[in-house]
Formats: structure tokens, C-alpha cells, sequence
């Protein structure tokens, strides 16, 4: 019987490499001092009565380092586009050029870049938490296996997999961090 009992490692590290994916998703959208047009994807823009992702009005593209543009296709849509952009918190101040809006990036200065590090290292303990809590869910699973009958040989086993896992994805997460830190910090 204690042959048939099996923990779903699979499963545990897909969800833990679920955490990893939204951490660079919310990495990628600090700003750096580098254009980037991820930049932009939390800006939600009004459409015809409903909240639209920017990407869905217009073209973003990046055509020099410090240069964001967006090609609005609905020329009744732009004004709206530029107010989301202000709106957003972003710190940019958007340049009409008929349908073109060009974003120029700014430089950070140390502080500003200093408050963007603090807010990646919270990104990084939400995911930190993230994966603490899959650890938790294997190993509430093992429990309950244990209980059915697995030897405690097997179900060291799978705790030392499950905390493995965990600490090499907590490692990526830490490396993941570091980079974007590295990257905020550089002149």
C-alpha cells in the first residue's frame, strides 16, 4: 500500500514556478531609467466604456534607450491614452505628436532609485511567501499521506524533495532579485 502513495513534486514546482513568473512580471514593470515598453502593462486606458490594457490601443515601441512611443490606432483615443499615462504614477510626462505619444524616461536619482530597490525587495518576499506557502501545502500533503500508511523512510524522502525544491526556488528568487537591484542601482 505505502508503494501507491506519492506526492505530486510536479504540481508543488509548477506553483512555486508560478511565484517566480509574477515576480518578473512585477519587476518588469519598475522603471529603471531604461525605456522598456513592460513598463507600461499595468496602465489600464478607458475604451468605449470599458478598461482597456495600454497594448490594446496603440503600438508600443522602444526606439532609443530612453524613449518609450505609442502609436494610438483610434486617433479619438489619444487624449485618453495620455491622461492614463499621467494618471498612472509613473513619473513620465507624455508628448502629443499627432497620433504618436512619445515618453521620454527621465533619469532616477539615487533616492528615487533607492525607494525602487525597497519596492522590488517587497516583490521578492511576496513570492518568497508564495513559495513558503506551496512548501507548506507538500507538506501538509506528506502528512496526510503518513497517515494513510507511508513509511516515515518515504516520507523523509519527500520532505527533504520538498525542501529542495523550495530552497532552489527561493535561490532563484534571491538571484532574480539581486539582478533587478543591480540593474536600479546602475548609472
Amino acid at each position: 500500500m505505502s508503494d501507491e502513495i506519492e506526492i505530486d513534486s510536479d504540481d508543488l514546482s509548477r506553483r512555486m514556478d508560478g511565484a517566480i513568473t509574477a515576480l518578473r512580471t512585477e519587476l518588469a514593470s519598475l522603471r529603471t531609467g531604461r525605456a522598456s515598453g513592460s513598463m507600461l502593462e499595468p496602465i489600464m486606458v478607458e475604451s468605449y466604456g470599458q478598461l482597456t490594457p495600454i497594448n490594446q490601443v496603440g503600438t508600443i515601441n522602444v526606439p532609443e534607450s530612453r524613449m518609450v512611443t505609442i502609436n494610438v490606432w483610434d486617433k479619438s483615443m489619444v487624449q485618453k491614452v495620455e491622461k492614463a499615462i499621467r494618471d498612472s504614477g509613473l513619473g513620465i510626462n507624455p508628448q502629443l505628436n499627432g497620433t504618436i505619444i512619445m515618453l521620454p524616461i527621465p533619469e532616477l536619482n539615487e533616492e528615487r532609485r533607492r525607494e525602487l530597490t525597497k519596492v522590488a525587495g517587497g516583490y521578492a518576499e511576496n513570492a518568497r511567501v508564495a513559495v513558503r506557502n506551496v512548501r507548506r501545502d507538500g507538506m501538509d500533503q506528506i502528512k496526510k499521506a503518513k497517515a494513510a500508511g507511508m513509511s516515515e523512510d518515504d516520507q523523509k524522502f519527500w520532505e527533504s524533495e520538498v525542501q529542495e525544491l523550495t530552497n532552489a526556488h527561493i535561490a532563484k528568487i534571491d538571484k532574480t532579485l539581486e539582478e533587478k537591484q543591480a540593474e536600479i542601482m546602475q548609472v
